[in-house]
């Protein structure tokens, strides 16, 4: 059944923007502040307000808008998008319709080694809404008790990415969603902490038989607030159609939820159209009309985005793909990797430090890479260190563990925990001898063609050292003796 039919997927990401301010009142723009502290009479909505756009806000979508490639159109509108919830005040959200602030765009993703552009409908500007929290059994409004609202967020500055419908599985989806994730976090217009519901994002998927050009009937999943719920949930529903167009069963346009637990989807509502909102313009706000030098001043302040710093740490640095796409994932890492070579340290070894022992030890301590004693001073110095086989690669683990407990140097925590290396050859010698005098069966063996027991004898070298010894120059000297060279 998987090659009769054809998977449509778009995606909504909506962004909160970092702002000191909310995007239309000086209220502050922060997480976590007792409810209905930030709050004032525009946000609520109150008689007589009127709101100021956020000239950041501004500069921050037009951001967005450059780094997707969009055009910036010379003039926008904001518009008043009608509906009602608790926590909208005002009872409308002033939003975007038909002239947003960016028009079209790509990005650019890969997924199993190849390269796919995904366009960019539109990204547009608008404000959040507060939050409500359902009390009572599973925190679902089926079950509350009953709900209260919180209106810090109201009026919060919103950017809503919109992809058009290229995408085709549910690991296209999440390639474009970390990859977005990545090139906000780049361009440092918002925090996107998914957590926080800094980011999120809706997913309108449809199924049509191969070969159909017509769009299938579309169904959007809300909120979905982490990579991994976006991926469940497109899977999820992606063979739930399959299985209903297979039956004959009609599929219906509406809203779905996901349910984290289960890992499915059930109804929500049936999807509204355009018109159910009852757009029109927005009477207090004037119309958006950036200045084009103003707008290639951006342009040229751009950073690097990162799918150039992959391709560059690739070619130029001789990185593998995937230690790339790590690196150049997340500022913070990608500066960390860019210092710790800056201090002379290989690139690739390096790399391998950072992706892979380093980033254990921050993901078991739930840190940020930045917020570590870890250096990358240490990062260099223990390159450093087993290039000269000065320590072990073993022995640099345990540096690498006791700085990112301590911030000890790595030259202070070698010489506290005897890790230097004995590379003497009169040193090496001597426990070679005892060792193989000590051993005839594992040498035996050796000698009759079982390489293998060479190991043996190796690790009783090492134990009579106390892991000082040179294991690469133990075996060199192992193989001399045993072999009568």
């Amino acid at each position: 059944m998987a090659d009769e039919y054809e998977t449509v997927i778009g995606l909504e990401c909506h962004v909160e923007l970092s702002t000191d301010t909310k995007m239309f009142c000086g209220c502050r723009n922060v997480f976590g502040a007792p409810p209905n502290s930030n709050v004032c009479p525009v946000c609520l909505g109150l008689p007589g307000s009127l709101p100021v756009p956020n000239e950041m806000a501004i500069e921050s979508i037009v951001r967005i808008g450059l780094a997707l490639g969009s055009t910036i159109a010379p003039d926008s509108l904001f518009h008043r998008k009608n509906y009602f919830y608790p926590d909208m005040p005002k009872d409308y959200q002033i939003s975007q319709y038909d002239l947003p602030v960016c028009v079209g765009g790509r990005l650019e993703i890969e997924v199993d080694g190849e390269r796919r552009t995904i366009g960019v409908t539109r990204v547009h500007m608008e404000e959040d809404t507060g939050k409500t929290t359902h009390v009572g059994a599973g925190g679902r409004i089926g079950r509350a008790e009953y709900a209260l609202v919180d209106y810090n967020r109201a009026g919060v500055p919103l950017v809503e990415c919109v992809s058009e419908p290229d995408l085709r599985s549910a690991e296209e989806a999440r390639a474009y969603f970390s990859e977005l994730r990545a090139t906000l976090e780049a361009l440092d217009v918002s925090d996107v902490w998914m957590e926080e519901g800094s980011l999120r994002c809706d997913a309108n998927i449809s199924t049509r038989r191969a070969g159909e050009t017509e769009l299938g009937t579309k169904v959007e999943i809300k909120n979905l607030n982490s990579v991994r719920s976006l991926e469940r949930a497109l899977r999820y529903e992606e063979e739930r159609q399959r299985t209903a167009l297979e039956r004959g069963e009609p599929l219906v346009q509406e809203t779905r939820h996901f349910d984290e637990e289960t890992g499915s989807t059930h109804t929500l509502r049936s999807k509204e159209e355009a018109f159910d909102y009852r757009y029109f313009p927005e009477p207090d706000l004037p119309p958006l009309e950036p200045d084009r030098a103003w707008v290639k001043g951006l342009e040229a302040e751009l950073p690097e985005l990162p799918a150039a710093r992959r391709d560059r740490y690739v070619a130029d640095l001789g990185l593998r793909p995937e230690q790339a796409r790590i690196l150049a994932g997340s500022p913070p890492t990608a500066a960390f990797f860019e210092a710790t070579v800056a201090l002379g340290a290989d690139p690739a070894s390096a790399a391998n430090w950072i992706t892979q022992d380093l980033a254990g030890l921050v993901n078991t301590a739930r840190i940020e890479l930045d917020a570590a004693r870890v250096t990358p001073r240490h990062v260099a110095d223990l390159v450093a260190l087993v290039a000269d086989q000065t320590i072990s690669a073993t022995g640099a683990k345990q540096v690498l563990e006791e700085a990112f407990e301590t911030g000890d140097t790595a030259g202070a925590i070698v010489e506290r925990r005897g890790l230097r290396q004995v590379v003497d050859p009169a040193a090496l010698e001597a426990w070679v001898d005892e060792a193989i005098a000590e051993n005839p069966g594992p040498v035996e063996q050796f000698r009759g063609g079982k390489e293998g027991a060479l190991n043996a004898v190796l690790g009783q070298v090492m134990k009579k050292s106390r892991g000082s010894a040179n294991p690469k120059a133990v075996r060199e000297l192992l193989l001399q003796r045993l072999s009568g060279s």
